[in-house]
């Protein structure tokens, strides 16, 4: 039998679980990924539809990227989550909207 003094995990000792930040940073980049979507509606009416009918892939195409943007600005800013929206919301619309002039002038 191994010389073995059993030891009492202690309270202290153990590290303390970090709140997740990844989820309401996606579902900020989702929620902000649909508000970009919206506001060409706003502006230019139902028209913007028949422009949407051919170029939807590429609008799609940032879907994923405004949720990875949601979630590294909220792990970037540190959970700050009005500011990591706000700093989201900027982002994934200039995106967007770069994407939208783009092939409106193309």
């Amino acid at each position: 039998m191994q010389n073995v003094t059993p030891m009492l995990a202690r309270r202290e000792e153990r590290e303390e679980d970090m709140p997740s930040r990844t989820f309401p940073g996606g579902v900020i980049g989702f929620a902000c990924w649909w508000v970009a979507l919206s506001t060409p509606f706003l502006l230019y009416g139902a028209n913007t539809l028949f422009f949407f009918l051919y170029t939807w892939p590429f609008f799609l195409a940032l879907l994923p990227v405004a949720v990875v943007t949601g979630v590294g600005m909220c792990l970037l800013l540190q959970g700050r989550l009005i500011w990591g929206g706000m700093a989201t919301a900027l982002i994934v619309t200039a995106m967007f909207w770069l994407l939208f002039l783009f092939l409106t002038v193309w």
